[in-house]
């Protein structure tokens, strides 16, 4: 299973947001794709304790939406809202410049899979606590899920 803990799954990511353009067309969704590089700075700030997020309410008890999400072999289905504090229509951090916006998401997704950390996570809005293990899963999932979402 691909982790940011493992150097080929994370540099696969790197790579893959690196080929994102300005342009790129969504296969779903709203989001733009500038819009996605700000979503997915702004998960990582959130995994990183940088972005304050409250809890929300799932459809399915923690335990089992964590392990669905983070170990059934199936892709993550289209159209699940994000909290608001991640939805750049809302409450997430506007695009401004997109070759820096990019930067910065790679800059957080080093940050955000380096050993030793250097800062505490906070529980995930859906998943509750996470072990490092299923911090990395999700750290490869989340960007894996939206760049697949512009053909990337």
């Amino acid at each position: 299973m691909k982790t940011l803990g493992n150097p080929k799954d994370k540099e696969e990511i790197v790579r893959r947001v690196q080929t994102v353009q300005p342009r790129s067309s969504r296969r779903w969704g709203k989001m733009s794709a500038h819009q996605m590089v700000c979503h997915l700075s702004d998960s990582y700030r959130m995994f990183m304790s940088e972005k304050k997020v409250a809890p929300a309410a799932v459809p399915l008890p923690q335990g089992v939406m964590k392990w669905l999400a983070l170990w059934a072999p199936v892709p993550w289905p289209h159209g699940f809202k994000a909290v608001p504090e991640l939805d750049q229509q809302i409450g997430g951090t506007s695009p401004v410049e997109f070759e820096a916006d990019k930067r910065e998401l790679l800059q957080l997704l080093e940050r955000f899979a380096r050993q030793p950390r250097d800062f505490q996570p906070q529980p995930h809005p859906h998943f509750g606590p996470l072990t490092d293990n299923e911090w990395m899963r999700l750290g490869y999932l989340h960007p894996d899920h939206h760049l697949r979402q512009f053909g990337v």
